[in-house]
C-alpha cells in the first residue's frame, strides 16, 4: 500500500521525515542511546514498521502510520516575527498563521532573522526540508537588499570574489543593482548557503549597513507579488515536482490537485 511505513524502512529516515531532525542528527541520537525501539536501545541499522514503538529521551513518539502526501507552503514573513514555535519574549511567531494539520507538523525550510521579511517555505516532510537546506544541494536563495553606505564597483567585486567572515569564506553568487540613489541603494543578491545572517554580515564586512532585507526566492519558488505579509499559499503539484527535482527527492504519490484546491490563503492575524 503506497505511503505506509514499510517494515524495512530505516529508523532515521522515518524520524527525519517526521521533522524531528536531519538523518545525521538522528544517527547521533541513536549512538548516544537516546532512542529506543520497543523498549530496547536502537542501533544505526534499525528498521521499523507500523507496529513498532519508538521513544526519544523517554518520550513516546507519535509517528504517522502512513506517509502523507507532500505539502509545501510559501509564507510571506513580516518583519517582527520570529522563526520559532514559541518565543520566551512573547513575540509573534511564523507558525501562528499557518493552517493546522492533523498528526503532523510544519517544518520550516531554513530561517529568517526577526528583522528580515519575505519568503519562507514550510513542508510537512522533514526529510525534504533537510534536503533543501543542506549545503551540498547548493539551492539558491535570492534577496532584495537596501543598503546604506557607498557600494561601488570595487566593493561589489570583492563581494563576488569572496571575503573572510568569522565562520569562513563567503561570497555572493551574483549581485545586480535594483534601483535607488545616493546612500540608499537596492540590490538583488544570490547565495547558495544558509549561514546565520550571512547576507547582512557580507555587506557589513565592507562597511555597508543593510537597512532592509527581503527574501524573494528559494530555489525555483518565488514570492508572489499578490501574497501579502502574514499570509501563505500552498504549492500545486507541478510546483512541488519542480522543487523536488532541484534536490532529487521522490515524494509520495498523490492524486492531482487543482489550483482552486491548493491555493489557500490564511487569514491574517489581528495585531
Amino acid at each position: 500500500m503506497p505511503g505506509v511505513i514499510s517494515p524495512g524502512e530505516k529508523l532515521q529516515k522515518v524520524l527525519a521525515r517526521a521533522g524531528l531532525g536531519s538523518r545525521r542528527a538522528i544517527e547521533d541520537w541513536i549512538r548516544a542511546g537516546r532512542i529506543k525501539v520497543n523498549g530496547e536501545p536502537a542501533d544505526i541499522g534499525a528498521r521499523i514498521g507500523d507496529k513498532d514503538v519508538v521513544h526519544l529521551d523517554g518520550r513516546r513518539l507519535r509517528l504517522p502510520q502512513s506517509r502523507p502526501a507532500l505539502r509545501v507552503l510559501m509564507y510571506h514573513k513580516p518583519a517582527g516575527e520570529v522563526c520559532t514555535r514559541r518565543d520566551s519574549e512573547g513575540r509573534p511567531t511564523v507558525f501562528e498563521n499557518l493552517p493546522k494539520i492533523r498528526s503532523e507538523r510544519w517544518v520550516a525550510v531554513g530561517r529568517l532573522d526577526v528583522s528580515t521579511s519575505g519568503l519562507l517555505l514550510f513542508t510537512n516532510d522533514g526529510e525534504f526540508a533537510n534536503r533543501l537546506m543542506h549545503p551540498s544541494a547548493a539551492v539558491e536563495r535570492e534577496y532584495a537588499v537596501r543598503v546604506r553606505g557607498r557600494a561601488g564597483a570595487e566593493t561589489l567585486e570583492r563581494l563576488r570574489r569572496g571575503v573572510r567572515l568569522e565562520d569562513g569564506m563567503a561570497r555572493f553568487d551574483s549581485i545586480a543593482p535594483a534601483g535607488g540613489e545616493g546612500s540608499n541603494q537596492w540590490f538583488h543578491v544570490v547565495i547558495k548557503e544558509g549561514r546565520k545572517r550571512e547576507v547582512r554580515r557580507l555587506w557589513a564586512s565592507q562597511g555597508v549597513d543593510v537597512s532592509r532585507l527581503i527574501r524573494v526566492r528559494y530555489g525555483n519558488a518565488s514570492l508572489p507579488r499578490r501574497l501579502r505579509a502574514g499570509r501563505y499559499l500552498e504549492l500545486e503539484n507541478s510546483e512541488l515536482d519542480a522543487l523536488c527535482g532541484l534536490v532529487g527527492y521522490e515524494p509520495p504519490k498523490s492524486p492531482p490537485v487543482g489550483r482552486s484546491q491548493t491555493r489557500k490563503s490564511a487569514r491574517r492575524r489581528k495585531r
